[in-house]
């Protein structure tokens, strides 16, 4: 009985996965039969000069002259 339930299995996934893959292809060949639009001279629109580009620079901070002493980290239990 056993051996029978994993036939089926297999017979369930193999019937499940050529499904998959047929309903993928026929989406691919669908989308590959649409005419693709055909563009014209007329719609072109002319082309203008590059718009100028803009950089966002940030400026370097400068380093300290002179850093403060280093302090003494206690802890409450007194190690």
């Amino acid at each position: 009985m056993d051996l029978l339930g994993l036939v089926y299995m297999v017979l369930l996934f193999i019937a499940c996965f050529f499904t998959v893959h047929f309903v993928k292809l026929a989406a691919i060949g669908l989308k590959s039969i649409k005419k693709k639009p055909q563009q014209t001279e007329e719609k072109k629109e002319p082309q203008q000069a590059p718009q100028p580009v803009y950089y966002i620079v940030e400026k370097k901070r400068s380093r300290k002259a002179t850093y403060s002493q280093p302090k003494e980290i206690q802890f409450k239990d007194g190690k």
